[in-house]
């Protein structure tokens, strides 16, 4: 694609939101200008839909008259006439030299503790649903840590002697020997979105949407071990899960949850162990629940019969409603999508045929449609969604397009499997008010400008 990432190379600046609001007037001064040269942009728009039903014709339409007299490709280059380097010599490959402006990016903005708590993955530079491991997001409330496997352990005990038979200690060892499961899905932060809420417009998606990734995880079902620990269930409603970080990390996860057999302990990621700083050698998996719950370096599971209430319950991930109510306990991540290219920071090199591409995801199933915009919500187009599409896991929508060269509107609106339709910020602010961190899932508008530039706006 034409597109640049220039804005890879440094971390973005934060920039105040009302200039990047843009009223009524501003609006209409887009659609005006699109007006313009709406009969072109259809026929154009008409033009290309044929030509992407002929691969080789939408191949041939790509290539510019500079390219076909290219040098690249008329004298054959010095990697096909010599021989190539042995097989990596760390044992470890890495991406391309090429590659590295693709990087997780942290923010000043955000909490901090001794170091930087937080990292956001490249959205704008992944393809397909899978986040290598190398750019998954990081959320740290006490930094990370390299745990000796040999010496973690997973205790299981009740609040009290009557909710829990027969209290377990489990090694690596004895939890890897268990009957495993391999599932995606995706993990999103409960504030990814948040500086939104604030009135700050953070230039890139990888800011706006970057504390959300997507693997496949490997482990065990949390309740063949409580089976195994013999939990009283109908008393033994809820569990407080525990971290072995110096924040002592604690969550209450509903019973009800773990009953579906959604929720399990997990010590693989993307095929290979976890990660260090996501939580190795084990933490909570809890598919369609805010991050925070997904406790890392996972160490014990209490058994009780009511929410725990906990600091990080009480304190933060709480919703601050209008009139002045903390909502508690909002865990579930509601349909939420992001076009990721054309995006924030990049840059269209010149008119023509541009596929907009990116990601939806819900934390009630699975996604069931994407509407794509290019005038600001005015109208809306069908997008094609890419396989898989799975259960809670991120699922990756596309959409033919062709830019005339006219300002543009490019938004994203994902219904999910129970019907929930995304709101767009004006509906969701209606409810939820401007004072929240948490749980944004509005509508993102980019703005594509007449010199290519994409910008993040917020359409009031």
């Amino acid at each position: 694609m034409n597109t640049s990432n220039s804005h890879a190379k440094t971390p973005g600046r934060l920039v105040k939101a009302p200039e990047n609001f843009l009223g009524a007037h501003a609006v209409s001064t887009v659609f005006e200008e699109a007006k313009r040269g709406r009969r072109n942009f259809l026929r154009n728009a008409f033009a290309a839909a044929s030509l992407a039903a002929s691969v080789p014709a939408l191949a041939q339409a790509s290539a510019s008259p500079q390219t076909q007299g290219d040098a690249h490709i008329l004298n054959l280059p010095e990697h096909s006439r010599g021989l190539g380097q042995a097989v990596a010599s760390d044992g470890y490959g890495k991406p391309s030299k090429f590659e590295t402006n693709v990087q997780r990016r942290t923010s000043p903005g955000l909490t901090q503790t001794a170091q930087a708590s937080v990292s956001f993955a490249p959205l704008q530079s992944l393809f397909g649903i899978v986040t290598p491991s190398g750019l998954h997001f990081e959320r740290h409330h006490q930094g990370w840590w390299d745990i000796d496997p040999s010496k973690h352990r997973l205790m299981i005990n009740g609040a009290d002697d009557n909710l829990v038979k027969t209290p377990m200690v489990f090694t690596m060892d004895e939890i890897m020997r268990l009957p495993s499961v391999s599932r995606f899905h995706f993990i999103e932060c409960g504030a990814n979105t948040g500086m939104e809420w604030g009135n700050v417009a953070v230039p890139t998606c990888q800011y706006t949407h970057g504390m959300i990734s997507c693997s496949e995880f490997t482990g065990v079902p949390l309740k063949l071990l409580l089976d195994r620990a013999g939990v009283d269930y109908r008393r033994g409603r809820y569990v407080l899960a525990e971290g072995a970080d110096g924040s002592s990390m604690t969550r209450t996860v509903p019973m009800e949850l773990i009953e579906s057999g959604e929720v399990f302990v997990a010590y693989g990621q993307n095929g290979e162990m976890l990660r260090p700083e996501n939580g190795y050698p084990l933490r909570l998996v809890v598919p369609g629940v805010q991050g925070v719950s997904w406790v890392k370096y996972l160490r014990r599971i209490e058994v009780g019969d009511k929410p725990y209430g906990t600091k990080d319950e009480v304190i933060h991930y709480v919703d601050l409603m209008p009139g002045g109510k903390h909502r508690q306990y909002t865990s579930t991540q509601e349909c939420k999508s992001v076009v990721t290219t054309p995006s924030g920071g990049q840059l269209l090199l010149d008119q023509g045929f541009y596929n907009i591409t990116g990601l939806a995801w819900s934390g009630r199933g699975k996604v069931r449609a994407v509407d794509v915009s290019t005038d600001g919500g005015r109208n809306w187009r069908k997008a094609r969604l890419e396989s898989p599409v799975l259960n809670k896991c991120l699922t990756r929508f596309s959409l033919d397009w062709v830019w005339d060269g006219k300002p543009a509107l490019i938004q994203s609106r994902a219904t999910d499997e129970t019907g929930y339709v995304q709101p767009s910020s004006r509906q969701l602010r209606a409810v939820r008010g401007t004072r929240s961190i948490y749980h944004n899932n509005s509508i993102q508008t980019w703005l594509v400008q007449e010199n290519g530039e994409v910008k993040n706006v917020q359409v009031a």
